[in-house]
């Protein structure tokens, strides 16, 4: 962005004001992967990145992952390939030795809750993350991940906002379980109002049509949160979550936002509100140094097939198909492409 025409900001004021509002969580990841080792000022692929969206929590609360996102990056550092992993997987969890927490069969996202627990009362998200990441590299099969991020939805919400909102492509109808067309909250109904119910709401829905618009912030985040109602459920989700970053990157790098200084300000300092970043011993723009040659359109979106999981009609969570054990063996061993190229249905369509 410093380097792009018409940016009237110096490079070292946009550093300062980026690393100086981005939370540096030196706990995520534990001892990371072989491409960024602690310390070296070299960051070398392949590189493998775990994400976690959550919403705002104070610390009285357990945190859960309602998003969790991986980000392989080959290499040859030129390119970037996302896979989501379902938030209700039924999974083994490992035990926890920070927490007492003895290790057992649930759903993934409740790792960042087992792991959160500090003995007072309280929680601390960085160190759920721990367990999410050692959860995530139990199932998978994936080293050590290099770097991960927990990301805040409201931070999201307000990146966006500083962007002038967003330009997706809404690939199906969707009927928000949660807002009216205005985009204010749709009420409970007056039996569901103390829980109880797994669609409480009522009244008018805003509804989002296929086709290409320009989203303001709220009803980006309202269009990714969506799941009922879906053929596919969550896995229609996870494609939605996956074509906002990547439509989110394209709005960022664009001349409306990097020629404008006001704008571009705003959204590092939304960013840095947003972001909690453990870059295994290197800072947020070492990150973005190493990886300035890979260019929006050369990230793909991958899609994992699964389905339900149930035990004597009992639902327990969602499970992967058999096959993407080999697609993860391929991550492991740098093999993506190959591997997309002979399993082209793992592709996820983007509009």
């Amino acid at each position: 962005m410093v380097s792009s025409g018409g940016v009237l900001v110096t490079g070292q004021a946009l550093i300062a004001r980026y690393t100086g509002s981005v939370d540096a969580g030196g706990s995520l990841i534990g001892d990371p992967a072989s491409g960024a080792v602690r310390g070296d000022s070299e960051i070398r692929g392949p590189l493998n990145i775990l994400l976690a969206g959550i919403d705002p929590r104070d610390d009285s609360q357990a945190p859960r992952s309602d998003s969790i996102i991986v980000a392989h990056v080959p290499a040859t550092m030129d390119q970037v390939y996302l896979f989501s992993i379902p938030r209700d997987l039924y999974v083994q969890i490992p035990a926890f030795a920070r927490t007492g927490f003895g290790g057992g069969t649930a759903k993934i996202n409740s790792a960042m809750s087992f792991g959160s627990e500090v003995g007072d009362g309280t929680h601390d998200v960085e160190q759920g993350f721990q367990l999410l990441a050692r959860t995530v590299t139990a199932f998978t099969g994936i080293r050590n991940f290099d770097a991960g991020a927990i990301i805040n939805f409201g931070g999201f919400k307000r990146i966006v906002e500083a962007m002038g909102g967003v330009t997706m492509t809404i690939d199906q109808n969707v009927r928000s379980e949660h807002l009216q067309p205005n985009g204010k909250a749709r009420p409970k109904s007056a039996a569901c109002v103390n829980g109880g119910c797994d669609h409480p709401y009522v009244g008018p829905q805003k509804v989002y049509e296929k086709g290409t618009y320009h989203l303001q912030a709220w009803e980006a985040l309202d269009y990714v949160r969506q799941r009922y109602g879906l053929p596919n459920g969550d896995y229609d989700r996870q494609r939605h979550q996956q074509q906002f970053i990547k439509a989110m990157a394209e709005q960022a790098m664009s001349r409306d936002v990097v020629t404008d200084p006001a704008k571009l300000l705003a959204v590092l300092d939304a960013a840095g509100d947003s972001l909690t970043f453990d870059g295994g011993g290197s800072s947020v723009i070492d990150w973005a140094l190493a990886l300035r040659g890979i260019n929006t359109s050369d990230m793909t979106l991958v899609k994992l097939p699964g389905g339900g999981l149930f035990s004597n009609g009992a639902y327990l969570g969602e499970q992967l198909d058999p096959s993407t054990s080999r697609f993860f063996q391929a991550v492991a061993e740098d093999r993506v492409a190959a591997f997309l190229l002979d399993n082209p249905a793992y592709v996820a369509r983007e509009s």
